[in-house]
């Protein structure tokens, strides 16, 4: 989660002590923030957990729940921190962002089953995004999905009933309202391998309403779709599969943000700056082998004609 011990920088604090960047974040958000900073302070210190642990009489898996962003700190514990890295000077502001944390709501609330516990957090991290990147190999991402491919992609989980599908289907649109939000949209790169234009969820109708859909959101502000042709051949970018950048508000200098894996049984982070950046490093080299955003139109457009035939 961190990228090294320099010194912490917080920016552009608001008069209530909370980021600007902050402001309308998610529960997921503010934790992260939280935990990124006592996890910094803690390094700078020179401290190990056990320390740590010792000064709050807990164990050294607290810590680590607490730099993780698993968990909430109390506000006496938070104190007690603070003074053991010698951070006294940031109470007030840490203060702040306990409060923040604990006041702020999901935007989602949907019935048990709908969104699986391990996919809450995600849907926290991604609707407080500031920048997304993804390079999908199977499917549209669910960002630029229509109600019905994520309907016929849903279907494909036999434990899912007809009303959970539907009740999954919502959840899926309603995330999309990140890329048109009027304050602070995400800016989304996707890049997709060709393979995905032809592979037909939900019959050829479904499949011709969401490829109609692609071609109108790459035409968004803040939004870039490009394909990765077949002709472009094997590279070792697309050897991890699927996957997600986040980044996030600024609201301390030097954070990597995070990476995102879906996995078969739950969803896996990265969170190591230098393995961070070798996906960076990988989506830039998708990036460049795949057409750009006008050609990329001319492939999806390609592929509805001869769907047409």
């Amino acid at each position: 989660m961190l990228p090294g011990t320099e010194t912490t920088k917080v920016v552009s604090v608001t008069e209530t002590g909370v980021p600007q960047a902050l402001r309308s974040g998610s529960p997921a958000l503010y934790k992260r923030t939280i935990a990124l900073h006592l996890k910094r302070w803690r390094l700078e210190a020179g401290l190990p957990q056990k320390d740590a642990a010792k000064r709050l009489d807990r164990t050294i898996q607290h810590i680590s729940y607490l730099e993780g962003g698993d968990r909430l700190t109390s506000a006496g514990d938070l104190e007690l921190l603070l003074g053991l890295y010698g951070k006294e000077d940031n109470i007030p502001f840490m203060r702040e962002l306990l409060s923040a944390a604990k006041k702020a709501r999901n935007w989602w609330t949907a019935p048990s089953g709908a969104v699986p516990k391990w996919f809450d957090l995600f849907l926290g991290l991604e609707s407080a995004a500031s920048e997304l990147a993804t390079y999908e190999t199977i499917l549209v991402p669910g960002l630029l999905q229509t109600e019905d491919y994520a309907r016929a992609v849903l279907r494909g989980n036999p434990d899912l009933s007809d009303e959970e599908i539907e009740q999954a289907v919502q959840v899926r649109m309603g995330r999309q309202e990140i890329l048109t939000r009027e304050i602070d949209p995400v800016r989304l790169w996707v890049v997709l391998d060709e393979s995905v234009l032809h592979r037909p969820y939900g019959g050829a109708d479904a499949m011709h309403g969401q490829l109609k859909h692609l071609l109108q959101m790459s035409q968004q502000p803040g939004i870039d779709i490009q394909v990765l042709p077949y002709e472009a051949g094997p590279t070792t970018a697309q050897e991890g599969g699927s996957f997600m950048a986040m980044k996030f508000p600024a609201a301390m200098e030097g954070d990597p943000g995070l990476v995102y894996l879906d996995l078969l049984t739950g969803g896996q982070y990265v969170e190591k700056p230098d393995e961070i950046a070798e996906y960076q490093r990988a989506m830039t080299r998708l990036q460049a082998l795949a057409a750009n955003q006008s050609a990329s139109r001319g492939i999806i457009r390609k592929v509805m004609k001869e769907a047409i035939r």
